[in-house]
Parts: C-alpha cells; structure tokens; sequence
C-alpha cells in the first residue's frame, strides 16, 4: 500500500486536499490515505519537522564517534526550505556555529555565525535569503567548498560531485536531501577520509513520522508531540547504531552498511514467509 506524505513543491495543505478528494469519492473520512496533514485534520505533531530534527538526532551520534563537540563545531547548511531551515535551528539550539545557509536564489554566509532568528524573519519577510544584510553573498557552488566541520546538502540532488569533491572542507557530510552526492563523489570523499551520513539513513525521519501519523490514523489515537519525538530518536539512533556497527565490523562505508541493512530485513521477511513471496 502506498502512502503519499508531502516533498518538494507540495505541503501539509497539499495532503488536506487529497485526503479531501478522496474522502468524497469513499463517502466518509478516510485520514490514513495520506500523511503530512495539518494536525487538525489527524496529522502528527512534529511531521514538519521531522526530517531536520532526524538528521539532527544522527549528526549527533555521529558527532560522538567522530568525537566532535558540537558546542565548538561550525556547520554550512545547503538549502534554507523544510530540511535545511529546521536542522539549520536545531543545530544552533545545540551550540553550533552556521556560518553560511542558502536557498534557490543564494547563498549567505558570516563566518562569525548567522542570527538564525534573524535569517528566519528576513526570508519570511522577503521570501528569499537575498539581500540579508548581516552576511555576505555567495552562490551554491561556493558553499560547498566552505572550511566547516559538518556540511549539511539539504536541497537538490547531485550537489557534491567528481568535479567538486576533492575541495569539500569538512569532516562529516550529513546528507538531507535526496542523493546530494554522486557516487563518483562518494568515493572521493570515503578516500579522503570525510564521513558521510548518507540520506537513506540520515533524513529518514519525516517517512518515519509519515509512519507515525499513519498509525494513529488507523488505530484513531493522537500522540503528543513529546511522545513522537521521543519514539522518532530511539528509531533513528537504533538504526544508526545498527548500521555503524555493521560498518565498522566489514570494513564498508555507512552508506553500504545502511542499504545491506534495509535490504537484510526484507529478505529475512521474505524467507520467513516461506515459498510463495
């Protein structure tokens, strides 16, 4: 069974209508058809924000084993919408330093560290990052190559590349977007030692709480957002740790260890179910 939740170009607004559309065609309500909806309407509290507070639940316990103190880390966050702006705050509220964010149409940094807050206010002032008058301009491409402790890819696919991966500066890549890095540049960046969160791990916290909300949905009970978020860390640090460990103790990178363990628990499902599947 499919269960669409929002991505790009669509929000919790988007999901409303099509549970809407086809709660009409059913005859009655029909709220597990979707996720990511308003809470009024049987969303779960937190869903928006689940994706950058899962990523940052990962950067944390990768931050532990690469023995990085977050207090004293700076971090350069690619892309300013759902993902990026929330890990963006969150990181902050740890005691990080975001020296530099962006969106579509810019690039902002101060290597003093951005006033998020203020960030914050001017884009929902302006709509866009540009013109923000406490930091300089840069474009894309540029950020990518800022010196940083943990670069944060939380916009397009494709963004860190053979082209470009050899002058990344940073020493944990946390991946919040889709396929932000080639493979050519997985490689690169494995040799040079950079440790990548890679996103099939890494910002697999909004489908986590798309699954949350679903099973509230269908067993017609809300949970408070301090009981989604506390279920949505043990889920993201148990599987972190999983994967780690099975990275560590083949000798792979965490992105081969993390599809080995998703495509284990499939087969293990499959074998247990006998010979018809």
């Amino acid at each position: 069974k499919d269960i669409p939740a929002p991505d790009m170009g669509t929000n919790a607004q988007v999901m409303a209508w099509i549970m809407d559309t086809y709660s009409l065609q059913i005859g009655h309500a029909v709220a597990e058809v979707v996720t990511g909806k308003p809470p009024v309407l049987g969303g779960a509290q937190g869903r928006e924000e689940a994706t950058g507070r899962g990523l940052v639940y990962l950067i944390q316990e990768s931050a532990q084993h690469l023995q990085l103190d977050l207090n004293k880390a700076t971090a350069v966050v690619q892309g300013f919408g759902n993902v990026g702006r929330n890990a963006a705050l969150l990181l902050s509220q740890l005691g990080t330093q975001v020296i530099a964010v962006s969106d579509v149409d810019t690039g902002i940094v101060n290597r003093n560290g951005l006033n998020l807050s203020a960030v914050v206010e001017h884009v929902n002032a302006t709509g866009s990052l540009k013109g923000y008058p406490e930091a300089e301009e840069i474009d894309n491409a540029q950020m990518l190559e800022l010196e940083c402790d943990i670069l944060v890819p939380a916009a397009l696919q494709n963004q860190i590349t053979g082209d470009n991966a050899a002058r990344v500066k940073c020493r944990m890549v946390a991946e919040g977007a889709n396929g932000p890095t080639t493979l050519e540049a997985d490689a690169i960046l494995a040799e040079r030692g950079i440790f990548v969160l890679p996103d099939v791990l890494g910002n697999a916290g909004g489908v986590t709480v798309s699954y949350f909300e679903w099973v509230q949905n269908t067993q017609e009970f809300a949970w408070t957002l301090e009981e989604t978020n506390v279920r949505l860390h043990k889920m993201m640090v148990d599987a972190f740790q999983r994967t780690l460990q099975r990275s560590l103790r083949e000798g792979i990178t965490l992105r081969s260890a993390a599809l080995i363990e998703g495509i284990q628990r499939v087969t293990d499902a499959k074998l247990a179910r006998g010979i018809f599947p």
